[in-house]
């Protein structure tokens, strides 16, 4: 099957289904969205709606207790879900697309130099023929990402967090990988830091010919990253559109209380606003519309799950409300 839209990537009709003790956890359930060259698309929701089961989804990094993993993912105009696991270790991660994990801690080794660790993929993928030609490539990335090019002989345990984070950003980029996912490049991290963090990457999209993808449950530091943003609750995409537009004014009930609940400097003295309940649990998900339990728009059709309607050209939003096309209940 081939991508039809012109769109740089694209996932389509992705479902990645786990079996536990428990019963089947439907970590990411029907899901479609695509990224077009030079944008960002931001996904946001809370956490436990399968953020960071869509980016190890996309990637392949697939735990052995997997029920269902099916759907296409285009990355240009190729549905790499037809490649091998062999061919798409091969030629796809690191080398067309890579991740910056959450926690940089726990995705370096503490007992292995940076040098060595950043030299690994530039190696293992055959892109350079020696490893004083890796270390060049791994110095011109700690340049991009301002870490000092000593560093490289230091273990991850003696940098800060902050530092260890910027050398995960720089393994991202050696390879020169068209798409970057970051699942909560930011987390676990204080606020000074996140903004140094997001300051990097935001000088990473200008000055490198790459594509992100940025996981994340923080709209309001997102908001300096974002082209396009996509909702995810309870395993599905709800809400669809470009920046702008979702930041400005959402559509989906669930978008409207995630960007109410957001701080804001014009309304100080307004409470912040919240969502009442907890999202469902990915083992045990509710028929019909599964935000309706704590929607404040539930009404009757509520009861069946609505499919995904598209409001406006490019801006798709899973609601009943918007059965009849635009809708301004907001």
């Amino acid at each position: 099957m081939e991508q039809k839209n012109g769109a740089f990537f694209r996932v389509e009709d992705l479902h990645l289904f786990f079996q536990t003790n428990k019963g089947l956890v439907k970590a990411v359930d029907d899901v479609n969205f695509e990224l077009n060259q030079g944008r960002t698309l931001v996904i946001v929701g809370e956490s436990g709606c399968g953020k960071s089961s869509l980016a190890k989804a996309i990637l392949r990094l697939l735990p052995r207790n997997v029920n269902k993993y099916q759907g296409n993912i285009f990355l240009e105009d190729k549905n790499i879900m037809n490649l091998s696991d062999e061919d798409f270790r091969r030629k796809i991660r690191w080398i067309k697309a890579a991740m910056i994990p959450q926690a940089a801690m726990n995705s370096l080794n503490p007992v292995v130099k940076i040098s060595d660790q950043i030299a690994e993929p530039l190696l293992i993928h055959k892109q350079v023929k020696s490893k004083n030609e890796a270390l060049l490539r791994a110095q011109t990335a700690f340049e991009k990402v301002a870490v000092p090019v000593d560093f490289l002989t230091r273990y991850p345990f003696e940098l800060s967090g902050g530092m260890r984070q910027r050398v995960a950003i720089a393994m991202s980029l050696v390879c020169d990988p068209q798409l970057i996912l970051l699942d909560e490049p930011t987390s676990a991290l204080d606020i000074l830091t996140q903004a140094n963090i997001m300051n990097v990457l935001k000088r990473i999209k200008h000055e490198v010919n790459t594509n992100f993808i940025l996981i994340t449950h923080d709209i309001a530091t997102s908001s300096e990253l974002a082209d396009d943003v996509a909702v995810m609750y309870a395993g599905q995409i709800v809400e669809y559109t470009d920046a702008y537009t979702f930041f400005s004014r959402p559509r989906h009930p669930y978008s409207q209380k995630l960007m109410a609940s957001v701080p804001s400097l014009e309304a100080e003295d307004e409470a912040l606003g919240y969502i009442p309940g907890q999202p469902p649990s990915l083992l045990e998900l509710p028929h019909g519309c599964r935000f309706a339990k704590r929607c404040h728009k539930k009404f009757d059709k509520c009861d069946e799950e609505p499919p995904v309607f598209e409001v406006e050209k490019g801006w798709k939003v899973k609601c009943w409300l918007y059965a009849g096309g635009e809708n301004n209940n907001g």
